[in-house]
């Protein structure tokens, strides 16, 4: 491997054992997998990959970028830890997830897809009531749930992030 990769779960899914040595993961990718592709997890613990944990500081950083663009409201905690890690080693991050391809793409962090082709532009977002329309402030964390951003307060239906126009 020439360059340090950091590789999200649909790598170690997708990708051939082979493929996967040497690349960065987060111990929190262990339960995904486990929930997920059971299998797969067994084969990964036979491979040589590099079980790393981003700095606070780090994760911070990404948690203040996806809130900027307005991405935090359809990613993980493990989505923001695998930002946090490929910025903080200035490695490249290996993800079919759009929005960790458009916070990379914002930030000038190198990505590649896995399976998909990528995106082709950037995108912010804004938090809107389903229900009223009426816009929200973007969520300050990550969702237990993508996509589950809550209800609005004014009419009770459920909040959906919008591409910003």
């Amino acid at each position: 491997m020439a360059s340090e990769e950091v590789l999200d779960t649909a790598a170690l899914i997708a990708w051939p054992m082979e493929r996967i040595v040497g690349g960065m993961v987060l111990e929190a990718q262990r339960e995904e997998l486990y929930r997920v592709a059971p299998d797969r997890l067994v084969l990964l613990d036979a491979v040589e990959v590099n079980w790393a944990t981003p700095g606070d500081a780090s994760i911070e950083a990404s948690r203040k970028l996806a809130m900027l663009t307005g991405d935090i409201a359809g990613l993980s905690s493990i989505d923001l830890e695998l930002l946090a890690l490929a910025m903080e080693r200035g490695a490249t991050l290996f993800t079919d997830d759009y929005r960790l391809q458009n916070l990379c793409s914002r930030a000038e962090i190198p990505w590649a897809s896995v399976m998909t082709e990528g995106i082709n532009s950037i995108w912010s977002w804004e938090v809107r009531c389903t229900g009223c329309g009426v816009e929200h402030e973007i969520p300050s964390q990550t969702s237990a749930s993508k996509g589950d951003i809550g209800d609005c307060d004014i009419c009770g239906s459920p909040l959906r992030a919008k591409r910003r126009k």
